[in-house]
């Protein structure tokens, strides 16, 4: 259910904005993409692990906060980031 150490940085290579970047919003919202995607795929197969299913709301909400603020921050930067995630907003 967790994300690999590789994948981690091939995640954080792919989204960062700056050589030293690991904690930019984009950064951050990809790494709760791979986790929501990861617990989605968990409680397809375990439907009453409702332990889970509040980690994976609070990781949805997380990401919506984060969404909110680069949307009032930058457009620009809000769609494209939902646009290479293939977000819905």
């Amino acid at each position: 259910m967790s994300i690999t150490a590789e994948r981690r940085t091939a995640l954080i290579d792919e989204y960062k904005t700056a050589p030293n970047d690991t904690g930019s919003p984009e950064v951050q919202v990809a790494l709760l993409s791979e986790r929501i995607s990861n617990l989605t795929e968990h409680l397809q197969t375990h439907k009453k692990d409702f332990h889970s299913r509040r980690g994976l709301l609070m990781l949805v909400g997380q990401r919506r906060g984060l969404l909110d603020y680069l949307k009032r921050k930058s457009t620009a930067r809000y769609q494209t980031l939902i646009g290479r995630l293939g977000l819905r907003r």
